[in-house]
């Protein structure tokens, strides 16, 4: 090869990968509900999810997961590609997202995290929100002990947490610049601490709190995970292609690697049973996963694997590292131009 056609290749390979590339987005959502507070910001209204949807629709190329993925494996994917996934499986995804994506004719992917089906507990963020940022009354002093370090917060100035505080400071969520109480002091550095933990030290950290926060244990009609039943006829359906969020959500590459293995493929082997259909798709909780954890992933069975890394695909994206691009409670406009945005990149 003359210096002259190596100096081509690499031009042509520099404009691939920079100008198609970025072309094609996977878009990340949690929930479709109208939330009166949102501190984590998972939710967007059905109103603007239909939203977003017309959007798609107009202007991109709706794409499922597993399309967008052999596509991307035969470097064929079409200009303003999108496909829409879904973590966690909030009961939402089938009630409310799903009819909309049905009347839009968009699939979706949605990332199950097994051990939360059919469970009689929330999921732990929003047992924390529950807690800590609902009018209740608890004690003045949150305090306990781990792994040798204690933890204490002063609670003493918002003990009771009234209607009015709620109203007031509803709009609050982790990414804002103060926390306006102790109390959302208190959820954001508990949330940090419970976030690394495997689901046995996490659960038992979480009772304590409950028992400390006098707060009654329940599972809200508005948060709960799907049932079984549910799963089954939500992957029943066309448009819809079921992942696995791992069996409880832990941030894997912050366990060793035998408890990444059994979170991914107890997860893995409990919807294949459900579903009596192969399960290729997985996504990190989190995003969070190292090399070791990418080869469990494959070692599984899966074909591709979702993280959140905030920026669009490219045609040399690793199918077991794949970005998404979170999306927020934007109206259509919003969506429109982050879109355009994300395409331009």
């Amino acid at each position: 090869m003359t210096l002259n056609s190596l100096r081509h290749l690499r031009r042509a390979r520099a404009w691939i990968s920079g100008h198609l590339g970025p072309r094609a987005a996977i878009l990340l959502y949690h929930r479709v509900f109208e939330a009166a507070s949102d501190p984590f910001l998972l939710c967007v209204s059905p109103q603007h999810f239909e939203e977003h949807l017309q959007v798609i629709r107009s202007v991109a190329h709706p794409l499922s997961l597993s399309a967008f993925a052999s596509r991307l494996r035969a470097g064929r994917l079409p200009e303003r590609a999108v496909c829409v996934t879904f973590d966690d499986g909030y009961h939402d995804n089938l009630y409310v997202a799903r009819p909309l994506l049905d009347r839009y004719d968009v699939g979706a992917t949605v990332f199950m995290t097994t051990g939360r089906i059919g469970r009689e507990r929330e999921f732990y963020w929003d047992e924390l929100e529950r807690i800590f940022l609902q009018p209740n009354r608890v004690p003045p002093h949150l305090q306990f002990e781990l792994e040798g370090k204690y933890f204490e917060w002063d609670l003493s100035s918002h003990s009771v947490y009234s209607e009015s505080d709620y109203k007031q400071h509803k709009g609050w969520s982790v990414v804002s610049e103060i926390s306006p109480t102790a109390r959302h002091s208190a959820l954001v550095a508990v949330h940090k601490i419970l976030k690394p933990m495997s689901a046995e030290r996490q659960n038992r950290l979480l009772e304590e709190i409950q028992v400390w926060s006098g707060v009654a244990p329940t599972v809200r009609a508005s948060h709960r995970a799907l049932e079984r039943d549910e799963v089954v006829a939500l992957g029943s359906e066309s448009l819809i292609e079921i992942g696995s969020h791992t069996d409880n959500h832990p941030a894997l590459s912050a366990l060793p690697l035998s408890e990444q293995r059994d979170e991914i493929l107890q997860s893995k082997v409990a919807l294949e049973d459900w579903l009596e259909k192969p399960v290729d798709a997985f996504a990190y909780p989190y995003g969070l996963y190292s090399c070791d954890t990418i080869s469990i992933v494959k070692e599984a069975g899966f074909n591709y694997a979702c993280a959140c890394l905030d920026r669009t695909v490219r045609l040399d994206s690793d199918r077991y590292a794949l970005p998404r691009v979170d999306v927020f409670d934007w109206d259509g406009d919003e969506f429109a131009q982050e879109l355009d945005l994300w395409f331009r990149q």
